[in-house]
Parts: C-alpha cells; structure tokens; sequence
C-alpha cells in the first residue's frame, strides 16, 4: 500500500541543504507538514523561506545539534508541543571525514558517531512511542554504501554507516515481530554529485548519483515501506559479492578492478568548511 503524505508531519534532519532540503521540496508539493532540523540556523531559515513561496505550506524550523542527546529531546519536545506526533522521520544528517585512521583525532572519531550512529538512535527513540501510536508510520534511515564494503579513508565513516545498517535492520524486525504498523527503510547510496566529496573517483561500473535522482528513489521507496533502496544498480552486487568471494579476491576485484579502494585518493571535500550536519552525499562506494 502507498503512503498518502498528505497532511503528513514529516521531520528530516540535516535538512537545510543538499538530500534533505530536496527531500523537503517533495514533501511540501504533496501537501505535507514539514519539519527541518539542522545546526545551521542561516541555511535552514533560508531553505524555509524557499520552501514557503508555495501557497499553503507549513515549515518548521529547529535549530538542533543531533550529536547531543539533550539538544534532541528538547527539540523533540518543542515539536511535540508546535506541530504533533511525527509521521515519517527522515535520519538524514551526517558528516564524513576522508583520511586515514592514524590521522584522526579523537574529536573526529566521537563526532562522527555521534552525528552518523548514535544521532538517528536517539532522534528515532525520542518520536517512536507516538509513532506507535498513531499508526502508518515511516522511519527513513540514510546510511551508505560505505556501510556494506571497506574503504581505505574512511574507516571511522564506514564504521559508522555499517552500524547504522545493523541497528536500521534490526529496528525493523523488532517493529515487524510486534505488530507494530511502521516501515522501516534503509538508504545505501554511493557516491552523490554533491560538494561534499569533492576530488573522490568513481569506481567503475559505479557512475555518480544525481542528488534528484537518490530523493526520487528513495521518496518512492518510502512510501511503498520498501526495506532497502540502493543506487546505483552495482549496489546491490556488493553484498553478495562481498559474501561469496574470498577476501583477498574482493580486494583483488574490487580494489585493483573496479577501484573502489582508491576512490578516496584525492578526496579535497568542500572547498569552504560549513558548520552544517548535511548528508548531502554518501562518500561510499562501498556500497
């Protein structure tokens, strides 16, 4: 059964930019109430005010850190209290950080898992119970390709994808075993044509996503309660490949063949550092 999202309260994180502020503009032309979080408050009020050019829509705008559990709940509070029970949440927010493990600091490492890992966790955990309640709920979970294979410069990154695949899954059956009437679904795209991965190299056979083209996909997925969405089609090879193969010969293959573990050798990122918490696109071939 499809999803109406009309009249629908929809949260997205990390929405004032990139994947989320498109997911945005989907929601508001089918009639949906929108409510965007992200730490940067100038973009998000810039994307709100673009967004209420169309007659009609509802947008609320949270300034909010996902990678602090008291910032999430009392966001979680206020839109209990502006706006109701959330109907369809998308955990969209993320950051990366491209270099080698040695390198990292232990900021980097914290951050990363609390913004990609812990941040979805919490911000799922303060609006399920309502979720539950009401009934026909969706819960969008924007992981990454990198979730699913290894990657040289960005173990930290992948690490934190591959959990949120794992929880992601397994919040799933648990809401299936209950009854509960929620779909959950699972984003894992590769590399997205978005500033955010700057100078990384496409594997091959693995062509760069259009922004539009992951919201579409992942739009319908979700009203259809699909449990995964992958793009681009190679995606969907990989963990059956990962599976079968012996390890040196996935190395062989898609180290030396394909050229995912070199996709990150001049990865520059944005050119101009912003403060925003954007999964703008999934460094991640790993796919």
């Amino acid at each position: 059964m499809i999803l109406n999202i009309n009249e629908k309260n929809v949260l997205i994180t990390g929405g004032a930019q990139g994947i989320g502020r498109l997911f945005a503009k989907k929601a508001i032309e089918e009639g949906a109430n929108v409510i965007l979080w992200d730490i940067n408050s100038t973009s998000l009020e810039q994307t709100a005010r673009e967004l209420r050019k169309k007659q009609g829509a509802n947008v609320f705008t949270y300034t909010v850190n996902v990678s602090s559990v008291s910032a999430i709940n009392e966001a979680a509070k206020q839109v209990f209290n502006d706006v109701g029970t959330i109907d369809i949440l998308f955990n969209n927010a993320g950051i990366v950080v491209g270099k080698p493990f040695i390198e990292h600091t232990e900021a980097d490492i914290d951050k990363t898992l609390a913004i990609n890992t812990a941040g979805p966790m919490h911000v799922t955990n303060a609006f399920m119970h309502g979720m539950i309640r009401n009934g026909g709920a969706r819960i969008v979970n924007i992981a990454s390709a990198a979730g699913l294979v290894a990657n040289p410069k960005m173990s930290v990154y992948a690490a934190s994808k591959w959990a949120v695949i794992g929880w992601s899954e397994s919040l799933r059956l648990e809401l299936e075993r209950a009854g509960h009437d929620i779909k959950v679904t699972t984003v894992t795209p590769s590399y997205i044509n978005t500033g955010m991965f700057q100078g990384v190299k496409t594997p091959f056979f693995v062509p760069l996503i259009q922004p539009q083209k992951i919201v579409d996909l992942t739009w319908e997925g979700m009203k259809k309660g699909k449990i995964y969405v992958r793009a681009p089609k190679m995606v969907n090879l990989l963990p059956f490949l990962r599976g079968i193969l012996p390890t040196r010969v996935f190395d062989f293959i898609g180290g030396k063949l394909i050229g995912i573990y070199n996709s990150m050798d001049e990865f520059k990122g944005h050119t101009a550092p912003t403060p925003t918490q954007d999964q703008d696109q999934d460094p991640a071939m790993h796919q």
